[in-house]
C-alpha cells in the first residue's frame, strides 16, 4: 500500500507570514460570547479552521456554518466523520482533527486551557504552539492559561473578557427542592442513573447527558430538555465543554471524578467550567451542591463566583516533529525533551502505549520496515478507543489492521461487514446500545480514510447510517427509562397553577383527565392512579389530581345521591356497599345484628359533609335491602304486636336474626300457635325460627350480618342453597355457636338446615306415630347425603333407630333396613292403652322376626 507523505508544516503552509500575522487571546469565565465572536471572525475572512474540544461542538457549529454559508462552502472533519466539498472555505474540526497541511486566513482553538489535560493536552499545545492562519490566528479559552501563554508566544495579544452574566452560590438543596431548568452533575454513570430514576419519581423525568452518548443521542437528550419536556437534567461534566442550554442552576452531586488514573477532588476552576453552564446571555445563574455531597468549602465558593483562580503551572507537551524511518524512531522522535521549561512532558497517551506494544510483536516488526508503513501504522495506532474494553483489547484490534493494510492495501469489505453484523440489532439495554454505539465510532473512524477500506463511501454511508440509528434506539430508551412526559408535563403546570384549579374531567366511566393528561380512574370515590404509571410517579399523580378534584368531587357526590339504587349493591360476603362495582362503605358492628353500622371508607377528596351526606343515603339503602330480604320477620313483629306471649317470641327470633333459643319450648293455645304458624315462625324444641330466612339470599344476608355482629368467622364456606354440608374438619365452639345462630343444626360432621331437619322430624313423628317403620331410603337425597351416612345423621337429629338383627347364613335376600321407631311418648301412650292398637300384631311379628329392634334413643323426639 502507498501511502501519501504527510506534510507537517508547523505553521499551516504560512510559515513567511506568521510572523507577521497577529496571534491573540480571547480569555474569560463561561458566557462571555468568545465563541461567537471566534466564528464571526473565521466568517469575515476568505477561508478559515477552527477547532473544538468535542465532536458535538464541531458539529453543532458546522450546522450554524452551514445555515450561515451554505453547505458547499462548509467542511466537517472529526474522527469519524468528514465532509469536504470541493469548495469547502471554512472547516469546523475537532482539535485533533484540524488539517495542519492546509493554508487558511484564520484559525481559531476553542477551551485552549484543555493543553493542561494530562490526556489530551499534548494536543492543544501542539495547536497553541504551531497553528497559525496566514491573516489571524484566535485562541479562546480560560484565563487561567495567561501567563503560560505570555512565555511560550512572543507578541501575543490577550483580551479578558468578563462574564456577561453574575454566578451566585446557593449552597446545598435537596434533591427534592431542585428548581425547575436545573442541570445536576454527577461523576460516575451508577451516579447518574441514581439521580435520573430518583427525579423521575419526583419531578417526571429529565433528560441525561454523558461524554459516552454518541453526538445524535446527546443532540436528542438536550433538545428533550430545551423543548421543555422536561425541567431537569442529570449529566457528567461533559456539559462543561461548550454545551449551551438553558440551565438556571446547576447541582453538584458530587466533588471528585476518577480522571483515568486515580480519584481526585475537582480543582476550583474545573468547578467554575461547570458551574458556568447556569445563566446565559444577561440571564443570571446560580450553583449549589445536592444529593449527599457535602456543601462547597466558602474559599472555593468564592473563587467560582469571582472567577479567579490559580494560574496553570505547566502545560502538557509531546513533539509534532516525528521520525518515521523505523518504529523505534518514532518512539524515540515522541519522547523528545521540551522545548521549554513551563513544558512538561505528556504522560504515554493510548496511542503512545499502542506504539509501544506492537512494535514489541514479530508480525509488526517484519511489516512496519519502510516509511510509509511506520506512517501507517502511527496512524493506526491513533485510532480511539471507543470501546473502552482495556487497552489489551484495542492493541489486538489496531495490530490486526495494521496487518490487513500492510499486506492487501485495503480492509475487505466482506471482512468490515462481518465485524460490522454483531453491532446492527437495537434490542438491548441501555449498557448495550452504548457499547455498540462505541463499536460503531471505531469503525466509523476506520471508514473514514478511504484509502484503507475497499468502497470507502459506501462504509462511510453505512457506520453512519448504524450509528444514527442505534443513538435514537439508545434516545428511546433513556427517555424510556427517565422520562414520564406525563408526570413531567403535570408537575410543570403544579408548579406554575401556584393553587389555582387544574383543567380537569371526569367521564361516566370515572376515568379522570387532568391538563389533557390520562392519570387515572375514580372508583367510587378514591382515585385509583394509571396502572401503566410507574409506582414511583403515583405520589405526583395523586397530586395532581388532588387539586383537580375540588370542583368535581361535589358534583360526584350529587350524581351519587341521585343515583338509582340499582346502582348500589351489598357484597354479602365482605360487607362493602358497592356503587357501580366501587367500594365506598363497609358494616361495622351495631347495637343488634339488624341494625349494622355504616363506616364511609376513608377517600383522598372526600370532606366530612360528603360523608354525612353519602352516610344518610347509604342508611335508606340498607334499610330497604333489609325490609326486602327479611321482609317475613318484620311483617312477622307487626302481625304479634297486640300477642304478648307471641310477641316475645317473635322478638327473640328478630334481636338474634332470625333463630333464637327459647329457655324452653313454648306451649301455646292452639289459636296462637296457628298464628305463629301463618306468619312463618317455626318452633323446633327449644328453637324458634322464621322459615323464610332459611332461603339461600335471606341466609346469605343474615350470614353477614351474625359476622359482623358476633366478629367470628366461618372456616369452611356453605355452598348457597344447600340442604346440608359435609365437615373437612372440626368447628371450633364459636364457629359452631355461629352456625346454630343461622340455622344449622350439627349431626355427625354434617351440617343440616334447620327448617330440613324440623320438616323431617315431622314427617317421621306422622310415619311411625304407633309403630316402628323400615326406614325409607329416599330420606338421603331429601338431606342431600349418602345412604351410608343416613342413619348415622338421624340419630344425631334425635330420631330414633333400631340396626337391623344380624341375617341366618342361608339368608341370600337383601340386607334388612334400620327401623324407625316411634317416639317416646307415642309408646306411654300405647302402654296406656286398654284395648289393643292396631298393627300390634305386626309388632309381635316383628318383635319375633330377625330384623325386629326394639332400642331408645333421645326423649326430645
Amino acid at each position: 500500500m502507498k501511502v501519501p507523505p504527510r506534510q507537517m508544516a508547523p505553521a499551516l503552509h504560512a510559515a513567511q507570514c506568521a510572523d507577521q500575522a497577529p496571534v491573540r487571546a480571547i480569555l474569560g469565565p463561561t458566557n462571555t460570547g468568545k465563541t461567537h465572536l471566534a466564528l464571526e471572525r473565521m466568517l469575515a475572512h476568505a477561508s478559515g479552521v477552527i477547532g473544538f474540544p468535542l465532536r458535538l461542538l464541531a458539529r453543532e457549529n458546522y450546522d450554524r456554518m452551514v445555515r450561515l454559508k451554505g453547505v458547499r462552502s462548509v467542511a466537517l472533519i472529526t474522527g469519524e466523520e468528514k465532509i469536504i466539498p470541493p469548495q469547502a472555505r471554512w472547516f469546523s474540526c475537532t482539535v485533533e482533527a484540524m488539517p495542519m497541511h492546509r493554508p487558511v486566513d484564520f484559525v481559531a482553538v476553542d477551551e485552549i486551557q484543555l493543553c493542561a489535560d494530562p490526556e489530551r493536552g499534548h494536543i492543544f499545545t501542539d495547536r497553541l504552539l504551531n497553528a497559525r492562519g496566514r491573516s489571524e490566528t484566535l485562541f479562546l479559552g480560560a484565563d487561567t492559561i495567561a501567563p503560560l501563554m505570555r512565555s511560550l508566544i512572543r507578541d501575543i495579544s490577550i483580551e479578558t473578557r468578563p462574564r456577561l452574566s453574575s454566578l451566585s452560590h446557593t449552597g446545598h438543596t435537596r434533591l427534592s427542592r431542585l428548581p425547575p431548568r436545573t442541570a445536576i452533575v454527577a461523576f460516575s454513570m451508577a451516579e447518574v442513573y441514581a439521580i435520573a430514576e430518583l427525579i423521575r419519581r419526583k419531578r417526571g423525568g429529565c433528560a441525561v447527558v454523558m461524554g459516552q452518548l454518541s453526538p445524535r443521542t446527546r443532540n436528542a437528550q438536550v433538545a428533550l430538555y430545551q423543548n421543555r419536556e422536561v425541567d431537569y437534567l442529570v449529566a457528567t461534566d461533559a456539559i462543561g465543554m461548550g454545551l449551551n442550554m438553558t440551565i438556571d442552576h446547576v447541582a453538584f452531586a458530587g466533588l471528585s471524578k476518577f480522571d483515568g488514573q486515580r480519584h481526585r477532588i475537582l480543582a476550583p476552576a474545573e468547578i467554575a467550567q461547570i458551574a458556568g453552564r447556569a445563566g446565559r446571555g444577561t440571564r443570571d445563574g446560580t450553583f449549589g451542591t445536592t444529593g449527599e455531597c457535602p456543601p462547597l468549602p466558602e474559599a472555593m465558593a468564592e473563587a467560582v463566583e469571582t472567577h479567579k483562580f490559580e494560574p496553570l503551572p505547566f502545560l502538557w507537551w509531546r513533539s509534532s516533529k516525528l521520525d518515521f524511518a523505523s518504529p523505534q524512531a518514532l518512539y524515540a522522535s515522541l519522547c523528545q525533551k521540551t522545548p521549554h521549561p513551563n513544558l512538561r512532558p505528556a504522560e504515554p497517551a493510548a496511542d503512545m502505549q499502542t506504539l509501544s506494544a506492537l512494535m514489541q510483536t514479530p508480525a509488526v516488526r517484519t511489516l512496519a520496515t519502510t516509511t510509509a508503513h511506520t506512517r501507517l501504522l502511527w496512524e493506526i495506532c491513533q485510532i480511539p478507543d471507543f470501546r473502552k474494553l482495556g487497552l489489551d483489547s484495542h492493541i489486538r484490534l489496531c495490530g490486526q489492521l495494521f496487518s490487513i493494510l500492510a499486506k492487501d492495501g485495503q480492509l475487505p469489505s466482506s471482512w468490515l461487514k462481518g465485524r460490522l453484523a454483531s453491532l446492527e440489532h437495537t434490542g438491548g439495554e441501555i449498557e448495550d446500545l452504548m457499547h455498540r454505539l462505541m463499536g460503531i465510532r471505531t469503525w466509523s473512524y476506520v471508514a473514514a480514510h478511504p484509502d484503507w477500506v475497499e468502497n470507502a463511501q459506501h462504509w462511510q454511508r453505512h457506520t453512519r447510517m448504524l450509528e444514527d440509528t442505534l443513538s435514537d434506539a439508545l434516545h428511546e430508551r433513556l427517555a424510556s427509562r427517565f422520562v414520564d412526559k406525563r408526570a413531567a408535563s403535570l408537575a410543570r403546570r403544579l408548579e406554575e397553577a401556584d393553587g389555582a384549579p387544574l383543567l380537569c374531567a371526569f367521564n361516566k366511566a370515572g376515568e379522570v383527565r387532568v391538563e389533557g393528561h390520562d392519570v387515572g380512574h375514580m372508583r367510587g370515590f378514591a382515585f385509583v392512579p394509571d396502572p401503566e404509571a410507574a409506582r414511583s410517579d403515583q405520589a405526583l399523580i395523586l397530586k395532581a389530581a388532588r387539586r383537580a378534584a375540588r370542583s368535581e368531587i361535589p358534583r360526584l357526590v350529587a350524581r351519587f345521591l341521585q343515583a338509582p339504587e340499582s346502582e348500589i349493591t351489598l357484597d354479602n360476603q365482605t360487607g362493602y356497599i358497592l356503587w357501580r362495582e366501587a367500594p365506598i362503605a363497609h358494616l361495622r358492628k351495631g347495637p343488634s345484628v339488624l341494625h349494622p353500622v355504616i363506616h364511609i371508607d376513608d377517600a383522598e377528596f372526600l370532606e366530612s359533609t360528603h360523608k354525612a351526606r353519602i352516610r344518610e343515603r347509604l342508611t335508606q339503602f340498607m334499610a330497604s335491602v333489609l325490609a326486602h330480604t327479611l321482609g317475613p320477620l318484620f311483617r312477622a313483629e307487626q302481625a304479634v304486636a297486640d300477642h304478648p306471649l307471641l310477641r316475645g317470641i317473635v322478638h327473640a327470633v328478630t334481636e338474634n336474626g332470625g333463630v333464637a333459643t327459647l329457655p324452653a319450648p313454648p306451649v301455646l293455645p292452639p289459636a296462637e300457635a296457628l298464628l305463629l304458624r301463618r306468619q312463618a315462625i317455626r318452633l323446633h324444641g327449644p328453637l324458634a325460627f322464621c322459615s323464610p330466612l332459611l332461603k339461600p339470599h335471606a341466609m346469605a344476608l343474615r350470614s353477614l350480618l351474625l359476622r359482623i355482629h358476633t366478629g367470628q368467622s366461618i372456616t369452611q364456606p356453605l355452598p348457597g342453597g344447600a340442604v346440608s354440608v359435609r365437615l373437612s374438619a372440626p368447628l371450633p365452639p364459636p364457629a359452631q355457636a355461629l352456625l346454630a345462630s343461622l340455622g344449622w343444626l350439627l349431626s355427625h360432621n354434617t351440617l343440616v338446615r334447620l327448617d330440613i331437619a324440623a320438616s323431617l322430624m315431622q314427617d317421621m313423628r306422622v310415619l311411625c306415630a304407633r309403630t316402628p317403620k323400615p326406614l325409607p331410603l329416599s330420606l338421603a337425597s331429601r338431606l342431600g347425603i349418602s345412604k351410608k351416612e343416613l342413619p348415622h345423621v338421624l340419630k344425631g337429629l334425635g330420631i330414633r333407630l333400631q340396626p337391623p338383627a344380624p341375617l341366618p347364613p342361608r339368608y341370600a335376600g337383601p340386607p334388612a333396613p334400620f327401623m324407625v321407631l316411634p317416639t317416646r311418648h307415642a309408646e306411654k301412650r300405647k302402654q296406656r292403652s286398654s284395648r289393643p292398637k292396631h298393627g300390634a300384631h305386626l309388632q309381635s311379628a316383628q318383635n319375633n322376626s330377625p330384623f325386629a329392634i326394639l332400642r331408645t334413643l333421645r326423649s326430645q323426639m
